[in-house]
């Protein structure tokens, strides 16, 4: 018995590469990280682009503040706030051109 398990060792370890089997183990662990890998992309491109929104209306609330310090009103729209150079053109996505009465904008 002790001969037989030398003799396969031996024979196992003049051959070369990998088998059919461990080509495909690395093939099934390749496919399922590449799985959660475009999976969790989805996921930081959504969350980047809540902050990217929530940024931009932050941006547009503190300039409509600064307008009313300097003007005693809200603007009544985002393009007033850029032509009078308190935003750089052109407007932020997902903002509304209009803004309540507490000078949030629309669709923030």
């Amino acid at each position: 018995m002790y001969q037989r398990m030398l003799s396969f060792r031996q024979a196992r370890r003049s051959e070369d590469g990998f088998t059919l089997i461990e080509l495909l183990i690395v093939i099934v662990v390749l496919g399922i990280l590449a799985g959660i890998v475009v999976f969790g992309v989805g996921t930081f491109r959504q969350d980047a682009q809540t902050a990217a929104k929530a940024a931009d209306c932050k941006s547009v609330s503190v300039a409509a503040e600064a307008w009313n310090a300097k003007n005693g009103n809200y603007p009544t729209n985002v393009q007033a706030l850029i032509d009078a150079n308190y935003l750089k053109a052109p407007a932020p996505a997902g903002v509304g051109p209009g803004f309540d009465a507490t000078g949030k904008p629309a669709g923030c």
